[in-house]
């Protein structure tokens, strides 16, 4: 009959009641237990995304140990890249000399990218379209805007060929040469002022200097395209060897022996070498001049920047040299 409870198999057996029972028997011991959220992609080690953060990574460092180095275009053999809107605007606007210019598939135009498109029209420049992917892989995952530029390596000189030329020339040699520069900023500088006293050379050590990255060329104004950079394996030797071809090597320095003005060896074939803000010249350089002068300044003002130092002291030469020229 419906509803009869006292039918078999219709009662309830004691003890199995759903639901909480007394005791665990060691199952929560034995749980497993959370790790906490799952990481990123770029930090789970072997994905895809973490083997291209690290690599990522390890060109950025390359590409600025390379800048401490005064690399980029300075380096034989190497191309420079500069990335960004801004950057690539300057760079173009100073005449820099380009190897290829990249701009982003459907980038967002604004004044500086029709300016860039308008200049690499007007120069004839090698013009490349790129995904932004390549752009990340062209400038080591610099931020790019959408716009990079490469530069062809800069081609230097041989020291000795400076004074070659000056001869050739008929002309009294001068040649500048850098100890410990390594602002590519102050190298331009040097370039600039160079070129506006009448120098027929620039000369940087291979090591620990600065090299003609696009900065340099920024600075020098377009003097980078007309006087030449020479590098020399050892300042030191290069130096000798100047002395040996006739020139009279003179250094800048705070602790001078006297006052450039008062030098009087400025009409000669000469080679005036700066040292950094900082250092000044090593001890080496220091030992092989054979006079070290010094810029009279206040007292108040310890040193003077390289391009600026550079600029009073080619003027000095100048001057002495228009005084005791004939005529």
């Amino acid at each position: 009959m419906a509803g009869n409870s006292q039918r078999r198999g219709a009662m309830r057996k004691t003890g199995t009641k759903k639901g909480m029972v007394v005791g665990s028997g060691g199952q929560r011991r034995k749980a497993l237990k959370g790790k906490g959220p799952t990481p990123k992609a770029e930090d789970r080690t072997g994905h895809p995304a973490a083997r291209k953060a690290a690599a990522a990574r390890k060109a950025a460092e390359k590409a600025s140990a390379a800048r401490r180095d005064g690399g980029g275009s300075g380096r034989p053999g190497a191309a420079e890249t500069v990335a960004g809107r801004n950057a690539v605007v300057e760079a173009l606007r100073a005449n820099v000399p380009v190897k290829a210019l990249y701009v982003a598939e459907r980038i967002d135009s604004d004044d500086r990218v029709r300016e860039v498109l308008k200049i690499a029209a007007e120069r004839s420049l090698p013009l490349l379209e790129a995904p932004r992917s390549e752009l990340d892989r062209i400038t080591a995952g610099a931020v790019h805007q959408g716009l990079a530029l490469t530069l062809p390596p800069y081609e230097y000189a041989d020291p000795a060929d400076l004074v070659s030329a000056a001869f050739e020339a008929g002309e009294v040699p001068l040649i500048v040469a850098l100890d410990g520069v390594t602002d590519p900023r102050n190298l331009g500088a040097v370039v600039r002022s160079a070129a506006a006293f009448g120098a027929h050379g620039v000369v940087v050590p291979e090591r620990r200097s600065a090299g003609m990255t696009a900065g340099a060329w920024k600075t020098s104004a377009g003097a980078a395209a007309r006087l030449p950079v020479a590098k020399a394996t050892n300042l030191a030797r290069a130096l000798r060897a100047y002395q040996e071809a006739g020139l009279f090597v003179i250094g800048l320095d705070g602790a001078g022996d006297t006052d450039i003005a008062a030098a009087r060896a400025l009409d000669q074939p000469l080679c005036l070498v700066v040292g950094s803000e900082g250092a000044g010249m090593s001890r080496i350089v220091t030992e092989t001049c054979d006079l070290v002068v010094r810029i009279p300044i206040v007292s108040g003002v310890e040193s003077l920047n390289a391009g600026v130092a550079a600029g009073v002291a080619l003027y000095e030469v100048t001057r002495a040299r228009n005084v005791t020229r004939p005529g």
